[in-house]
């Protein structure tokens, strides 16, 4: 697991109005917080932020944070919140961590192969992208590899086909699914009534005045 360091600084305000002033300036609200550690509310360079979250490692790399000087604490970033229209990172936690305590976190799955299935005309539908696990700190894998490649229409994968890690626990339930080959879709066509061919202008009429005429 890679390890990144950051430098941040405290903050002395709190609300919205800085907070805003704040992200104008390039800089992101957080707090870190954890065993023993007391709360600390802090901005952190938002360029700085995403370079330490865009590593291989995402969402689950060890971030060192370092406060103004203080000792440097290990963590992980944490209930990571975004703008709705421009996805920018608004507020986030740093969780301080031990690296011989296991933690939570969740792993992206790396779906490998093609499905047999879709020879057939299979439909592939990826029900889950990630996995919850439990493991310490610098064993958290960066994502997990699922071979899919024997997948026929019908078939599927749960998270008990998730490959064995050393020291990787998977949290969520085992027969929870995460992938499968759907039945194609038939599309129904609608049988188009073509409407009955009427007679030229006048015919029908002109064969009842005749008869008319003939009587």
């Amino acid at each position: 697991m890679q390890q990144e360091t950051l430098l941040v600084h405290r903050r002395e305000e709190s609300g919205s109005r800085p907070s805003k002033r704040m992200r104008r300036a390039g800089m992101v609200p957080a707090i870190v917080y954890g065993r023993g550690l007391e709360p600390t509310a802090v901005a952190v360079g938002a360029r700085e932020l995403l370079a330490a979250l865009r590593t291989e490692a995402g969402l689950n790399a060890i971030i060192e944070i370092e406060v103004d000087g203080a000792p440097k604490v290990l963590t992980v970033a944490r209930e990571i919140q975004r703008d709705a229209v421009r996805g920018d990172i608004t507020h986030l936690d740093f969780i301080k961590v031990s690296l011989d305590v296991a933690i939570t976190a969740d792993v992206s799955i790396d779906f490998v192969g093609t499905p047999a299935g879709m020879k057939d005309g299979g439909i592939v539908d990826t029900i889950e992208t990630t996995v919850q696990i439990q493991a310490l700190p610098m064993s958290i894998p960066t994502s997990i590899e699922l071979d899919v490649s024997d997948l026929h229409i019908g078939d599927h994968r749960r998270v008990a086909d998730l490959p064995e890690i050393d020291g990787v626990i998977y949290l969520d339930d085992p027969d929870k699914p995460l992938v499968t080959v759907l039945v194609p879709r038939i599309e129904e066509v609608e049988e188009v009534v073509e409407p009955e061919a009427e007679g030229e202008p006048g015919e029908a009429d002109g064969a009842d005045v005749a008869e008319g005429e003939h009587g």
